[in-house]
């Protein structure tokens, strides 16, 4: 399976902009720029969007995971905080918060930390990965 997604970028570096598109036209025309990534501004940015990878990935890694092991997931929700420094993507970590139906505390953090070892994403990033986990009991 591949899938793509297409930027075009317009002008100088602080002054241009640019518009990302996806294969599936979640992103259609969204648009980044210098103010975006390094100040504030409308639209995105590579690193935001790399953090909204790794979270969607992390979490159904960790459902795989569970469900695996036979438990029923009722809601996880994951975030993703990508630090970057002087060029350069530094680290990605993950909290989650988990309602899992009869787990106990310390079998869902080892399926925590597995899923952050091995979820496509975390193999993919060339970074320091960590993650916090918080289990909700019903």
């Amino acid at each position: 399976m591949k899938r793509n997604a297409t930027a075009v970028w317009e002008g100088s570096l602080k002054e241009g902009n640019g518009k990302l598109t996806t294969e599936s036209n979640v992103l259609s025309n969204t648009q980044y720029s210098y103010k975006t990534r390094f100040e504030s501004g409308n639209g995105t940015n590579p690193e935001e969007l790399i953090a909204a990878a790794h979270a969607g990935c992390f979490t159904m890694q960790l459902t795989a995971y569970l469900n695996e092991s036979g438990y029923r997931v009722a809601s996880l929700e994951t975030k993703c905080n990508v630090d970057f420094q002087n060029g350069s993507v530094v680290s990605s970590h993950l909290s989650v918060i988990g309602r899992v139906d009869d787990i106990s505390t310390e079998a869902f953090q080892e399926h925590v930390q597995k899923a952050e070892k091995n979820c496509p994403i975390s193999r993919l990033l060339n970074t320091e990965i960590s993650s916090h986990a918080t289990l909700v009991k019903n």
